[in-house]
């Protein structure tokens, strides 16, 4: 996908701890009442923070609850939360429980979490309630009641419309099974999220790693707010290996090892996709002539592709929650003018001279090989052609994996030529139905999100996953940009309608 950037400065961190207790709702002659509230600042920056609110149930059994406090400030405000539905009227803040943590029995715990934005100062809130009893210190015994009075009762709390758990614990181990993706204990697993773009280009660019963007713990919060579990991760051949460009070599690499293990370490799965790739090409639709890898050429090419994919997996060989894209949009096909279909098909999976490309190309079969020589056994997405929107014939040229371990890779966007159902039905449903198929970019240049939607259901009806482009604030009139900032705000309408489907929808 051609992109643009934006910068987004990063300020200094903090961390905060306080504590509360908290009642239930129940009346006191009903239920022994009583709780302990842990609140955190997780990160803080200028003008904003990330904060976690760990609650435990000291009380009677809980099968929902709303947790309330003021902040001390006006300048304090939610802009986003996950695993409670949260609001915030002047100082007020209240965060109800979800579907799938609102039951919480003596002892037990849950936490939610928020990005806030701050001016002048950050003061941690003073006190906490539950479902309106304020904080006490110790739980409160139930009194008594006349016999001849009939127990009281309050109405149960309101529960918010269920929405996906965000994910909890490292994120799974992956494996193909038949025409599925599955974890290590068998269960079908799909990989909904987003990309993160600017590791294919920020190196070369001279635009500092990850296009100066954070990568921290907040920014991943803020993703896990959307119920995002995969996030395809575009990198740079020439940046990893250290041919040019700066990050380069081992500190580049290190950046991308430590986005990696913060991403699994969240539940997230992270899909590490070579997008740009060295070697000179001028022909038909020729993006740039920079022999350099600063621009998407149509295939990767035998001088460096093989050895970039046996540094990545040697780096992460043993971790199979990591998802490696060979090659992100082939057009072997548009280099020949789409003169010889079944030979572009041919170039893709066996490369070495193919018409049009000047270079001697490495095909998925010579990519495949290099990774299982390492020992890994990750699982490897394939694209097809036409800059990965075509899989008319991926099944009859799909390369050869001893581990039977590939996914095949499908990119869908408004501007593309394969964009109806009936398209989808007869290319996309023909592979599904033998191999697991996964939607490494979709988006629409509009802004809008109608596109997609219709793209979700069909994807979803077939339980296949997607990664939409892209998680970078570069401003919707561009096309195809979730977000405003990094907290995750969404854009209008694109990211809004997307961040809704995500929590809609289960792996």
């Amino acid at each position: 996908m051609r992109h643009r950037h934006a910068l987004l400065a990063v300020g200094t961190t903090a961390t905060l701890v306080a504590a509360g207790l908290a009642g239930l709702t129940f009346p006191a002659s009903a239920a022994a009442t009583g709780c302990s509230v842990a609140y955190t600042v997780q990160s803080q920056w200028t003008g904003g923070f990330s904060g976690n609110v760990a609650i435990t149930n000291l009380g009677s059994a809980l099968t929902g609850w709303t947790l309330t406090f003021d902040f001390p400030t006006s300048g304090q405000q939610v802009t986003q939360g996950w695993s409670a539905t949260w609001s915030q009227s002047g100082t007020s803040v209240s965060a109800a429980s979800l579907s799938w943590n609102g039951s919480l029995g003596t002892g037990g715990s849950t936490t939610i979490g928020f990005n806030g934005s701050w001016s002048g100062s950050n003061p941690v809130p003073k006190s906490f309630a539950l479902n309106g009893t304020t904080c006490t210190g110790s739980v409160t015994s139930p009194t008594p009641e006349p016999t001849t009075t009939p127990p009281p009762t309050t109405p149960p709390p309101t529960t918010p419309p269920p929405t996906t758990p965000p994910p909890t614990g490292a994120a799974p181990a992956l494996k193909v099974s038949g025409n599925r993706l599955v974890t290590a204990g068998g269960a079908t697993y799909r990989l909904l999220g987003v990309n993160r773009a600017s590791g294919e280009f920020a190196c070369v660019q001279g635009k500092g790693m990850w296009d100066s963007g954070p990568v921290d713990q907040a920014s991943v919060n803020a993703m896990k707010a959307w119920n995002i579990r995969a996030v395809r991760i575009p990198l740079n051949e020439d940046c990893w290996l250290g041919l040019s460009g700066s990050p380069s070599g081992a500190t580049y690499q290190q950046a991308v090892k430590d986005y990696v293990n913060l991403l699994v370490a969240n539940g997230i799965n992270p899909i590490l996709d070579l997008h740009w790739t060295h070697g000179q090409y001028t022909g038909n639709i020729s993006a740039c002539a920079d022999v350099n890898a600063t621009c998407q050429k149509p295939m990767p090419s035998m001088q460096h592709t093989p050895q970039f994919w046996t540094g990545v997996a040697n780096a992460f060989k043993g971790n199979d929650a990591v998802v490696f894209d060979l090659f992100n949009e082939p057009y072997p096909d548009a280099a020949n003018n789409w003169s010889d279909m079944a030979a572009a098909w041919r170039c893709l999976r066996d490369g070495g001279t193919c018409t049009g490309i000047t270079y001697e190309v490495a095909g998925m079969q010579d990519l495949v090989d290099a990774v299982r020589a390492t020992g890994a056994g990750n699982v490897l997405l394939v694209a097809g052609l036409t800059w990965t929107n075509d899989l008319s014939q991926w099944l009859t040229y799909k390369p050869n994996d001893p581990l039977g371990n590939i996914v095949a890779s499908w990119h869908s966007y408004n501007f593309n030529a394969c964009v109806t159902a009936s398209c989808w039905d007869s290319q996309i449903g023909a592979v599904a139905a033998q191999v697991p198929v996964h939607a490494g970019e979709i988006g629409q240049d509009t802004c809008a999100h109608d596109y997609i939607d219709q793209v979700m259901t069909w994807l979803d009806s077939k339980r296949i996953g997607y990664t939409a482009w892209t998680w970078n604030p570069w401003g919707c009139s561009g096309g195809n940009v979730l977000i405003q900032d990094y907290n995750g705000t969404p854009t209008s309408t694109y990211g809004e309608g997307y961040k809704a489907h995500l929590l809609s929808v289960t792996p």
